[in-house]
């Protein structure tokens, strides 16, 4: 399995999403990373370039409810019908309109890698 992670919008902060490409690497997961300072369309763009079964997307920044559901509007209208999960720092209150655009998983701080592991899992197995 094939995942896309990445960093999308101004949020520099990239040390949670190398974590998280290491534990899916060892949970034997393919992983590209597509660095910091993402744009929504470049996430689709690396997404459609690199055939993956899934994209992540860490959030720091607060923007998750600004730039995460152009990221899922922009890979329907591109045909790939890929999952989108969520991790990072997500307000419990956000969560569900997060869910509600299209992104099948959000991961809080402290998830560990198993948990991790299984959203990814079951979110590609979910979108099969």
């Amino acid at each position: 399995m094939r995942v896309l992670l990445a960093k999308v919008g101004m949020d520099g902060h990239d040390r949670g999403v190398k974590v998280v490409a290491r534990l899916l690497r060892d949970s034997g997961f393919e992983v590209v990373y597509t660095g910091l300072f993402q744009t929504p369309d470049m996430v689709v763009a690396s997404a459609i370039q690199e055939d993956v079964d899934c994209v992540g997307l860490s959030m720091l920044s607060g923007a998750h409810l600004t730039l995460v559901p152009p990221v899922v509007r922009g890979l329907r209208a591109a045909g790939v019908e890929v999952p989108v999960v969520v991790s990072g720092i997500i307000p419990p209150p956000d969560v569900p309109d997060l869910l509600a655009c299209g992104v099948a998983a959000v991961l809080a701080p402290g998830a560990t890698a198993d948990e991790v592991a299984a959203a990814v899992r079951n979110a590609i197995a979910a979108a099969q």
